[in-house]
């Protein structure tokens, strides 16, 4: 058979396949997904989503598409499909059903910056294990006890600290207490010494490759130097497991010098405690406790700015703010104490009332890192599986229709919040 014949019997035959092919191929369902658009291939609209802007402020990209296309949009964000949530009742959805229907998925760039045992990018039963050691350890009584107490403690020495008449950074000062406070609670590292000090140079090194708006690893990059900071932090974290583990090892066997023998602070501190009530590897270890001073560090340093920043223009607040604390300090004067203890802490309304509205219009955790595991549909919308879902907090705290006048500083917000709930609880106590 010559090839011209043979052509000819196949060509007709592969005809009626790709006929028949598209005749009774069954078409897929389109799916009704939130208007946007997906931006450039691979990085898509990264760049622009995460561009600087004010604290109190969702920024020029968030106003221009939930103007363009509604709270919920989608998008191409961190290399992956991504709806964008700005809707508040979208936004407790997808938390409620954290673990059922979505679950963290950090991009890959923390994960290998924070390590790969963070509570950040760390999902399902070793998630919930490491957070459980977390909240055993901030157990109810600890934080009465010991944790106020190195709250003051802290506090005074960055208060001694400053001149008569000086300048300072608001910033820079709460970062120095912050990062204080959680290396004494985490390790017992005292602040002002020589090892804290250069530990604390490391993670501000550290600190600039996390946030970097291009986590790239390559030479000369903040991701780079921060990759760099992170095993030097680490090597000096692993240090201090060995002294503790030989000093445990001694203890065991009775061979405690005096001074070791009277020393409980270190007993008490976060690396001591999982040591001694976890069946942790070193490496989770290490990547618990650096996710953890990351996370008390940062939250923590950025709200006392903001308080600070907000408190200067709303004189008022200033002032019921000193008046309550000043309160507070006549009663510990009459009384003979000279510590805040828990009680104190109690009647600090005011003081609560500042720090929800500083957390609410300055928006220090922005928006969050999830996936959907599992097709979701959602107020007509659809949400595949696999795809990313960013809830943005920022723009819940800054509706108008969530909050009057958003963009005020307004502690007396909280207050009558309070009262409602306390109004809420007494009619549920008569029934």
């Amino acid at each position: 058979m010559s090839s011209m014949e043979l052509s000819l019997l196949i060509f007709p035959s592969i005809l009626a396949m790709i006929f028949l092919h598209f005749l009774f191929k069954k078409k897929k369902p389109t799916l009704n997904l939130p208007p946007g658009q997906m931006g450039f291939p691979l990085i898509g609209e990264t760049f622009g989503y995460l561009k600087p802007c004010s604290a109190t402020t969702m920024g020029d990209f968030m106003d221009q598409h939930i103007l363009r296309y509604g709270k919920v949009y989608r998008s191409n964000l961190f290399g992956e499909p991504t709806i964008v949530s700005a809707d508040a009742s979208l936004n407790r959805f997808i938390l409620q059903n954290e673990g059922r229907l979505f679950e963290c998925s950090y991009p890959s760039s923390i994960g290998g910056i924070l390590g790969k045992w963070s509570m950040l990018v760390q999902v399902g039963d070793m998630h919930r294990h490491m957070r459980m050691i977390s909240l055993n350890f901030l157990n109810h009584g600890r934080l009465r006890t010991r944790l106020l107490r190195e709250v003051e403690k802290h506090t005074r020495f960055v208060l001694d600290s400053w001149k008569e008449n000086c300048s300072f950074s608001a910033q820079d000062e709460a970062k120095k207490f912050t990062f204080n406070l959680m290396a004494n609670h985490i390790m017992s590292l005292e602040a002002g010494e020589a090892e804290t000090e250069k530990l604390k140079r490391e993670y501000i090194t550290f600190m600039k490759g996390v946030v970097s708006a291009a986590p790239f690893n390559l030479p000369g990059t903040a991701y780079r130097r921060a990759l760099k900071s992170r095993s030097t932090i680490l090597k000096f974290i692993e240090g201090k497991m060995r002294e503790r583990r030989m000093k445990i090892n001694r203890h065991d066997r009775g061979c405690l010098n005096t001074e070791e023998a009277e020393d409980k602070e270190e007993e008490e501190d976060l690396l001591g405690w999982v040591l001694k009530h976890s069946s942790l590897s070193t490496e989770q270890i290490l990547d618990l406790i650096l996710s953890l001073l990351f996370a008390g560090h940062e939250t923590s340093s950025v709200a006392i700015a903001l308080a600070i920043y907000f408190l200067q223009d709303s004189p008022l607040a200033l002032q019921q703010l000193r008046e309550e604390h000043l309160a507070i300090a006549r009663e510990k004067q009459q009384s003979g104490e000279t510590e805040l203890n828990w009680n104190d802490y109690k009647k600090m309304d005011f003081t609560q009332c500042v720090i929800s509205e500083t957390l609410r219009l300055g928006c220090v955790v922005r928006f969050l890192h999830r996936k959907a595991l599992q097709h979701v549909r959602y107020n007509g919308y659809e949400i595949p599986r696999g795809w990313k879902i960013l809830p943005v907090i920022a723009a819940v705290h800054l509706d108008p229709s969530n909050f009057e006048q958003p963009l005020l500083f307004n502690p007396w917000r909280w207050q009558q919040q309070q009262q409602q709930n306390q109004e809420q609880h007494q009619q549920q106590q008569r029934i």
